[in-house]
């Protein structure tokens, strides 16, 4: 199962001169460059390991990607995520986001979870990541 979140999601993974071109858009447009990781890639983790601080003025893609590979060297096994954060007045956001790297070319997947709500008399499902199953940092 293939992990879809972000730009991008639904192409084959981004060669590095594509990764470097994409960096290269989020810089044109002024925006901040950051770059995350984690082993735990479910739908609902939002907050990923930062990466450094957000690069801030960027004006050469170069310390971007080079900041992207010595992450990728650090955790090979892990998710690692490109984001561009536009801190402009009025925007204040995330403008885009795309997953850059990834452990295996195959997800393990997600398991329907049964959830018992509020007294018991409740019962909703949520999805957990296989993955999970091992401690962090040998999930992949």
């Amino acid at each position: 199962m293939r992990i879809h979140q972000g730009t991008f999601s639904f192409l084959p993974d981004l060669t590095d001169e594509q990764i470097e071109k994409q960096i290269r858009y989020i810089i044109q447009n002024g925006w901040a460059v950051s770059v995350e990781y984690t082993d735990d890639p479910n739908p609902y983790n939002t907050y990923w390991n930062m990466w450094g601080l957000p690069m801030f003025d960027l004006e050469d893609p170069a310390a971007a990607m080079y900041e992207f590979r010595k992450c990728r060297e650090a955790f090979p096994n892990h998710y690692i995520k490109i984001n561009g954060y536009d801190s402009s007045p009025m925007w204040q956001a995330q403008r885009v986001s795309f997953i850059a790297h990834r452990p295996t070319p195959e997800d393990p997947g997600f398991r329907l979870k049964r959830l018992v709500w509020s007294d018991g008399r409740v019962q909703k499902y949520g999805l957990e990541p296989y993955v999970t199953d091992k401690p962090s940092g040998e999930r992949y």
